[in-house]
């Protein structure tokens, strides 16, 4: 090494360096558990992964790590449901716990259907503030409405809702109907439940999942269990107005929500008042299906809000269900409809 000029000790040198911070780089990270193109191709699987959520159905993701107060990761619900061939046009009126609701579909032989008209709108009956004649010029308004859309007399239906029968003014109204010449079917909270089930859930989701139709007056949940339909009642969103405390009427539904068997929990289709305001907060233009956000996610707007909220978040924690989707045309008496 004596011999060896200035320079040349300069080049072992440099050369001794390169060599060990080559052999630095390539040795240590698989020391420390892994290298760093290990890392990025765990990465792309992941990616890959999640790719292959998206672009397949949402209810075939699991709901299995979902805890109180997770942050929803809602994916779009890509269902399309079978158009009616060759179907009949039926009308309906809801007289629901805060006023008229209208709908028109088509109807095939094989119960796919379609809706072709709806009209919402709250009635002053219930306020007490409308007279007898204002009942019955409204009701002939639905009634002109739908037979100038080509529905026939016959095929048009009132139904008071479970909900509606607590509130004095329906027997008020179901007496003029009934001196016009309709009858006026009347449901209890368990075929509500049937009803609700039968229109917001598509056949193919028999067997993994359940409903929640939360209105104001009550809230009902369903769903199928061998050959016929479980349904169950608890407070709806207007509980406040009867002194109910918050944590009543959590418990209540998370008691009757506990109740949906284990396998029919992955998803969960929900209708009615509170879930239809939340859901326009979120929709995508006109998707026929909107999954909501974990109600936790949610800053309520008013009393009714709140409290609807409160009976989606027992519902949540009761079931651990992650996917709750809002369908924006059903309604439980379009279920009625497909029962005749």
């Amino acid at each position: 090494m004596a011999r060896l000029t200035t320079f040349s000790r300069l080049l072992i040198t440099l050369g001794i360096v390169v060599g060990v911070f080559f052999a630095v780089k390539t040795f240590l990270p698989n020391l420390l558990g892994g290298s760093k193109d290990a890392t990025e191709t765990t990465n792309t699987s992941s990616g890959d992964a999640s790719t292959s959520q998206e672009s397949a159905p949402a209810s075939d993701k699991s709901s299995s790590s979902w805890g109180g107060g997770s942050k929803s990761n809602a994916q779009p619900f890509r269902y399309q449901p079978i158009e009616p061939v060759n179907g009949k046009l039926k009308g309906v009126v809801e007289m629901g716990a805060t006023g008229f609701n209208s709908f028109i579909v088509t109807i095939d032989a094989q119960k796919n259907w379609k809706l072709e008209k709806a009209e919402y709108g709250a009635s002053l009956v219930y306020e007490k503030l409308a007279t007898d004649s204002d009942i019955k010029n409204g009701l002939k308004n639905y009634i002109a409405d739908m037979l100038a859309y080509g529905v026939a007399s016959k095929d048009i239906h009132f139904v008071i809702s479970s909900g509606a029968k607590k509130v004095p003014m329906t027997s008020k109204i179901s007496s003029l109907l009934k001196g016009m010449g309709y009858y006026v079917n009347e449901v209890t909270p368990t075929q509500e439940a049937q009803y609700a089930l039968k229109a917001a859930m598509p056949p193919l989701f028999d067997a993994k999942s359940f409903v929640v139709d939360i209105g104001s007056g009550n809230t009902k949940i369903s769903w199928v269990r061998g050959s016929s339909i479980a349904g169950l009642e608890t407070y709806g969103a207007k509980y406040f107005q009867d002194n109910i405390a918050d944590n009543t009427a959590y418990a209540d539904a998370k008691s009757k929500a506990t109740q949906v068997p284990a396998n029919l929990r992955g998803t969960c289709f929900i209708i009615g008042g509170v879930p239809f305001e939340l859901a326009k907060k979120g929709r995508n233009g006109k998707e026929r299906y909107t999954v909501l956000k974990m109600p936790d996610e949610y800053t309520a707007d008013g009393a009714k809000q709140k409290s609807g909220i409160n009976i989606y978040k027992a519902v949540a924690d009761a079931t651990n269900c992650k996917q709750f989707v809002f369908d924006w045309d059903a309604n439980f008496t379009i279920g009625f409809l497909l029962t005749i």
